[in-house]
């Protein structure tokens, strides 16, 4: 299916995990960069995306097995907390991780995806556009990967390189299932998302996999939000 190896960060749990086994479904050749190093399929690179010299050396790596067709920035840390409590060193962990990384594996990857006219897909958050209480470094970090994002397509375009934004609401995941599972949390969701409940890893994986299979090049910079119609609900 593919032209080359698609590079996903954070691909080894959560909606980075369905995203690699939807992927692979399609017939894609997916790397995936992980602390741990684990890959739900295809191949597996321990890598903290927060490590720059690692981030370099591993694409350099994948680089060498064969062409690189695109890149998933899925890597992310969701830190809450009062804004007037706020550390200075955990909101940079935020964004190191949420935006540095992203812009980081952007940068090493555009060599090779003009190469393969290839296209990234950053995993973003429908927070981007809201004001959410002890939310301030995660949502300033997911606003900022919809700046990367518009920015990279403008520039890229003349190379040939797509640039999108995918932007989740509420995901049901192996980590915040009882949560979510919560009678009074259930009730929230169903008085605020119009679908009444939260989506599934299932639906944002279709969703980026079908921006590689479609492959729709005049589509570039703009932010999806598969929130449930959450975002715009009154």
């Amino acid at each position: 299916m593919s032209k080359g190896t698609i590079i996903i960060t954070g691909g080894s749990r959560g909606i980075g995990r369905e995203i690699v086994h939807e992927m692979t479904r399609r017939g894609f050749d997916m790397a995936c960069l992980s602390r741990s190093g684990d890959a739900p399929e295809g191949t597996g690179y321990c890598c903290d995306m927060t490590d720059e010299a690692r981030v370099k050396q591993v694409f350099a790596d994948i680089a060498k097995q064969g062409p690189i067709a695109g890149l998933i920035n899925c890597a992310g840390i969701h830190l809450g907390g009062p804004s007037n409590a706020l550390e200075t060193a955990e909101y940079d962990k935020v964004m190191a991780l949420n935006t540095t990384s992203v812009m980081i594996a952007c940068r090493e990857a555009h060599q090779h995806l003009k190469a393969s006219k290839g296209a990234i897909v950053n995993i973003g958050s429908f927070f981007d556009k809201m004001g959410v209480v002890d939310n301030l470094a995660y949502c300033a970090s997911k606003a900022a990967v919809g700046a990367i994002t518009r920015c990279l397509a403008v520039e890229w375009a003349p190379d040939g390189i797509t640039v999108m934004n995918v932007a989740p609401g509420y995901i049901e995941t192996d980590l915040n299932r009882d949560f979510l599972a919560k009678p009074k949390v259930r009730d929230w969701m169903a008085s605020r998302i119009p679908l009444r409940r939260p989506g599934t890893v299932q639906e944002v994986a279709r969703l980026v996999a079908s921006i590689f299979s479609e492959q729709i090049a005049f589509m570039t910079g703009e932010t999806i939000y598969i929130d449930g119609g959450q975002g715009m609900n009154h």
